[in-house]
């Protein structure tokens, strides 16, 4: 790789706030993301720059296993008799 064109890749910790959740991570996110000096003291003792996600796989519906399956054959269903077929008023 060509020397100083890379960010820094170092320990960065994402937190899901909305799920309680935080995972110690590698990254190259700087700027923006960590420059306001936000850090979290990890488990290991030592301080890492924080990174607060608004989702994570601990909130994801997919992942946690709350996704909802649409049933489009029952709402076309309920249409229909809610208001007949063709058209038709009744």
């Amino acid at each position: 790789m060509k020397p100083g064109i890379h960010p820094p890749y170092r320990p960065v910790v994402f937190r899901d706030k909305a799920a309680g959740f935080a995972f110690l991570t590698r990254s190259t996110a700087v700027g923006e993301k960590t420059s306001d000096g936000r850090t979290v003291e990890w488990e290991d003792g030592v301080t890492y720059p924080v990174i607060d996600v608004e989702i994570s796989s601990a909130s994801h519906p997919f992942y946690t296993g709350t996704a909802r399956v649409l049933d489009t054959a029952g709402r076309v269903e309920r249409f229909e008799r809610r208001y007949g077929r063709g058209g038709e008023r009744g």
